[in-house]
């Protein structure tokens, strides 16, 4: 049993025969065979847990995450681990193309620009926070205002009838914090701020298995280690999932 090569070229080797005898690698075939594509990407890949000098194995990945289990990324290394184990396959002009085209969906879903309506809605939300600004100002120049106007009241009261050493009104502006200390208690004009949103508590994420869902392929759709999944799960049996079983996403 073998997978599907790509535009029907399969690459063939002194090794390969060595490689598709692997127990898990023959467990992943006949997965693929079963239309089982999770099951298939976690055998080939405990199989290249066992051997990651396996050629064969990142071919059969590279295919599985080309056109299968879309994933551009992990396509694109497994194809290129594969071209690094088989510099001389002979389907290798065949693999690049798929390289390429791999890159350029991944550029596509990376790229994706903002719609229209997404775009107004953003700018509306600035012009609305730069008018709220602007109100917070306009008060706080009104509190300075009022300042001024106290400050230059109370040089005008101090200073003496008649006396050739009056006191000469200072140029209006803001108080200094010495010239605002000396002067009677009155009582203060504070702009109003708005008060601080508590934060929203993060809630539990899980994950109900359907069928056919493997743990491995559980972590790579939530975008999530194998590792610190079954580190969120301790009491789960990783080869007995069952459909409708809640499982813990780490964060």
């Amino acid at each position: 049993m073998a997978l599907i090569a790509v535009n029907g070229c399969s690459p063939v080797d002194s090794g390969q025969m060595d490689e598709e005898k692997e127990p898990h690698f023959v467990l992943g075939n006949s997965r693929f065979n079963e239309m089982d594509w999770n099951g298939a990407i976690e055998a080939f890949e405990e199989s290249l847990e066992v051997n990651p000098h396996s050629a064969q194995a990142h071919y059969r990945l590279a295919q599985l995450f080309d056109t299968k289990e879309p994933d551009p990324a992990a396509a694109i290394y497994h194809y290129e681990q594969y071209l690094k184990l088989s510099p001389d396959a002979k389907n290798s002009d065949v693999i690049n193309q798929r390289i390429d085209s791999c890159k350029q969906q991944l550029a596509t879903d990376v790229l994706q620009l903002p719609s229209a309506p997404a775009v107004q809605k953003q700018l509306d939300s600035l012009v609305d926070q730069n008018r709220q600004l602007q109100a917070q100002v306009d008060k706080l120049n009104a509190v300075i205002k009022q300042w001024n106007a106290y400050y230059a009241s109370q040089q005008s009261a101090l200073k003496p009838s008649g006396s050739q050493n009056s006191i000469a009104p200072m140029p209006a502006s803001s108080p200094t914090p010495d010239d605002i200390s000396s002067q009677p208690t009155q009582p203060q004009i504070a702009a109003s701020t708005p008060a601080p949103v508590p934060a929203r508590p993060q809630k539990a994420r899980t994950h109900i298995v359907i069928s056919g869902e493997t743990l491995a392929g559980i972590a790579r759709k939530q975008g999530v280690s194998l590792t610190a999944l079954e580190s969120a799960n301790p009491g789960v049996n990783p080869k007995k999932l069952h459909v409708g079983q809640p499982l813990n996403l780490p964060p």
